[in-house]
């Protein structure tokens, strides 16, 4: 989407430049002698007032490219920032937050265990977009991300309360395999 907004503005720039240029000749032109003068039916122009009107559409065409890349210098980094929203986390921000459920339990059928079956299965997703995506080791966390991808496959996408107090035990036990496998690696969350 950057690049489309940076050559329009590039494009806009140019023809305002094309146009200051044309009117900054036009009026070069105006101001040509020729040995027969300019004629009787054409009024006179004062060479300064001729000038001082190049002058106004020059810096109205330079305002305009301005104004022009500063909306889309606006544009584009309002694009930057929601590439940046929808980029997943760092691993080890991702992991600090499913360590923050370490501590945390519930009662399957007991009508406790929504928040907190939501809660790891939200953080265990998310540390698994950011394992898939962790630059330079593509394979460096391959047992983690197939712990996850057994839970998924039991999980069948049915996140309601039911299903994940039905796969309470893939919830936590994943969650637990994979905090003891991060313990084994510091050199990805410190």
């Amino acid at each position: 989407m950057s690049v489309h907004i940076r050559t329009r503005a590039r494009r806009n720039a140019a023809v305002l430049a094309v146009a200051a240029a044309l009117v900054a000749s036009l009026s070069a032109c105006s101001q040509a002698a020729t040995s027969d003068g300019p004629g009787g039916d054409v009024p006179y122009v004062a060479p300064s007032t001729d000038a001082s009107a190049a002058n106004d559409a020059i810096e109205r065409a330079e305002a305009d490219a301005k104004a022009s890349a500063a909306a889309s210098e606006a544009v584009e980094a309002q694009a930057d920032l929601e590439t940046a929203a929808k980029r997943p986390e760092e691993v080890r921000d991702a992991f600090a937050g499913l360590q923050a459920t370490l501590d945390d339990t519930c009662t399957p059928g007991a009508g406790d265990c929504a928040y907190f079956l939501g809660r790891v299965h939200e953080e265990l997703a998310g540390l698994d977009r950011a394992m898939k995506v962790d630059d330079g080791r593509p394979n460096h966390f391959k047992e983690p991300l197939g712990w996850l991808s057994t839970l998924w496959t039991g999980l069948a996408g049915d996140i309601s309360t039911a299903n994940l107090e039905k796969h309470f035990d893939d919830l936590t036990g994943t969650r637990d395999r994979i905090n003891t496998w991060m313990q084994g690696h510091p050199e990805d969350y410190r």
